[in-house]
């Protein structure tokens, strides 16, 4: 076998790639740089400008290449640096214009004299924003570092209200004979400007109302930070489409400011379209479509109400679900809801057992028709935490194991949730959520009998190296009743597994603990019922091909159960999906790894549609 030597080959590459880099050619002039470092190459090619496009530009372009590149090498600090240029000029073709580049010693900073005065002196944040500069004595000098210097402290100081800053005195002292420099900034920053009168203009709410929308203090010290801040708070009501908030210097007086926030309320009414499919082997159809109607009324009144209704159609599982929201002390913080609801679900699978084949064959689904009514209030506490505590009643009718049921629980619940973003784009890069709640029923209390509900759940993305995605969950949920009230939890409080939100590849709450019975006309009969207890997981792995669309491989892993049927679960699976302006559309296939007591080694297409925060 003969054996090919490639090192030759890749030193051949990287020198032609090199000669990439230092060679900049068009159809008139040929540009080469030798001598010079990467740093300075960069900054006499931007000096230079764009090369030639016709004979005049190309004599003017070679006429002030020389003053050009002295001038560039002096920006960074290279005073005694030398250029030596060589044109060529053939007949045919396009000239070359080739620049030997001697820097010279560099000149260093001797010594800096940074000088600040005015109320300037105590902000903290201007404080902490001088204590990270990395300008140092020694530091070779660089005047575009210098102009940055001095306009990132004017930025910054009029960003927090020093409007009547100036500089007494900003220079570089170069000694070309010793080669050092001496910088120099004084600056005097006045007085502060504080925030005033804030006056809103389109809106129609209740003057308290915007009031509360305030998240600081008139009178407070001006900073652009608290101006964002009312803005965002505006924007997050969901009252507004479009909101300006502009600051009228030019009408201060004794360095107050006020501020003037033109409005453009949201249109009246706003319809959203959801939609999803499950498609696979775990029901009888094997296509499960489901199509969401949300209706929305973002203000009712001038005191802030609002409204949302959702009808969710699915195969036998129509859903209508309404809340009427009323601001209390804050319209984001702090808010009473009052919801109303009849929704029809199913669960799991009825069974036959069919001696012939020796096998189980599907008849129907456990089928639940809830009633609710629940009233909530909603509180945002501290570090973005949301609290919730409600009081819920539900009548739910079902058919257990060829018995009718229909109780009623008076649920008295709490939950705390919080979501970490790392961005605020409908793809989050990286982000964690969290949710604890516990609910509790009890016949005392009007509730067909006694039950605590305890229920966690977490979500944690990540995004490594711009390409490399993670997702992963944890679901855990736990019913603590007495055993001889289990038939009598209806089968929305129970706890099933399956679907694009659990561990794909099965039907939507298709799996869960079983009850094996002799039916009226003599058939054994098996029926999924839910369990007490709940754990899923999953882990997956996303990478992006372009900016908007990106492959993914998951497993999912866990199931519902009870203390005496315990049968672990595990799909695998992978999916295409494209980040649309809408937010993700994820076409994902999953493929449980083992059939059940239930169900047949199933197969599933899930499309789906929604932010995973």
């Amino acid at each position: 076998m003969r054996t090919l030597d490639l090192w030759p080959i890749s030193l051949i590459l990287i020198s032609t790639l090199m000669c990439s880099f230092s060679v900049q050619a068009n159809d008139w002039l040929t540009l080469n740089i030798k001598g010079g470092s990467d740093e300075l190459d960069t900054n006499i090619r931007a000096h230079l400008g764009p090369l030639p496009t016709s004979i005049v530009q190309r004599r003017t372009f070679i006429f002030n290449t020389e003053d050009s590149a002295i001038a560039a090498l002096h920006s960074l600090g290279y005073y005694h640096g030398k250029v030596e240029q060589e044109v060529l000029s053939p007949e045919q073709g396009a000239w070359a214009l080739n620049l030997s580049i001697t820097p010279g010693p560099p000149t260093l900073i001797q010594w800096i004299d940074m000088h600040l005065e005015g109320q300037i002196l105590n902000d903290p944040v201007m404080i902490n924003w001088l204590n990270t500069r990395t300008v140092k004595p020694g530091d070779i000098v660089n005047h575009g570092t210098y102009e940055q210097l001095k306009s990132q402290l004017i930025t910054l100081a009029l960003s927090r209200g020093y409007f009547d800053g100036k500089y007494i005195e900003s220079s570089i002292k170069i000694n070309r004979d010793l080669n050092t420099a001496r910088l120099t900034l004084h600056y005097d920053s006045g007085q502060r400007y504080r925030i005033g009168e804030i006056n809103f203009e389109g809106q129609t709410l209740n003057d308290n109302v915007m009031r509360t929308l305030i998240p600081f203090k008139l009178n407070s010290p001006y900073s652009t930070t608290r101006l964002s801040a009312l803005n965002r708070e505006l924007l997050d009501t969901g009252y507004f489409a479009n909101v300006k908030v502009l600051p009228q210097v030019n009408k201060s007086t004794d360095l107050i400011i006020p501020i003037k926030v033109d409005l453009s309320s949201k249109p009246s009414h706003s319809i959203e379209l959801g939609f999803g499919v499950d498609i696979g082997d775990t029901n009888e159809t094997g296509i499960e479509p489901r199509v969401r109607v949300t209706w929305r009324t973002p203000q009712i009144n001038r005191f802030g109400h609002s409204q949302e209704t959702s009808v969710e159609w699915a195969p036998d599982k129509p859903k209508f679900l309404t809340t009427y929201t009323i601001p209390l002390s804050h319209p984001l913080d702090d808010q009473l809801k009052f919801r109303i609801g009849m929704l029809r679900d199913k669960y799991g699978a009825t069974q036959v057992y069919d001696p012939s084949n020796n096998t189980f064959t599907n008849t129907g689904e456990l089928e639940g028709n809830k009633r609710l009514l629940g009233i909530i209030r909603q509180q945002r506490l501290a570090d973005q935490w949301v609290l919730n505590y409600s009081i819920e009643a539900i009548r739910e009718y079902y058919t257990q194991s060829e018995v009718d049921y229909d109780p009623t629980f008076i649920l008295l619940g709490t939950s705390i949730s919080k979501t970490i973003r790392g961005d605020n784009s409908l793809d989050p890069k990286s982000g964690f959520f969290q949710y604890y709640s516990i609910e509790y029923a009890d016949p005392n209390l009007g509730s067909t009998a006694r039950l605590t509900r305890l229920q966690t759940k977490y979500k944690w993305i990540d995004t490594f190296f711009d390409k490399h995605r993670l997702v992963s969950r944890l679901d855990l949920g736990f019913n603590l009743a007495a055993d001889e009230d289990l038939p009598f939890i209806p089968p929305s409080l129970r706890y099933f597994a399956g679907g694009d939100q659990s561990i794909r590849g099965y039907g939507y709450q298709a799996l869960g603990p079983y009850l094996d019975y002799t039916s009226a006309t003599g058939e054994q009969t098996r029926q999924v019922v839910g369990g007490s207890y709940l754990i899923v997981g999953s882990l997956e792995y996303q990478y992006y091909l372009t900016p908007t669309w990106r492959l993914a491989s998951f497993i999912d892993a866990g199931n519902a159960f009870d203390t005496d049927q315990i049968e672990p679960i595990v799909s695998v699976g992978g999916g295409v999906h494209w980040i649309s302006p809408i937010g993700p559309i994820k076409f994902d296939v999953g493929v449980g790894l083992k059939e059940t007591d239930t169900m047949d080694r199933p197969w599933r297409i899930h499309l789906t549609m929604g932010t995973e925060l």
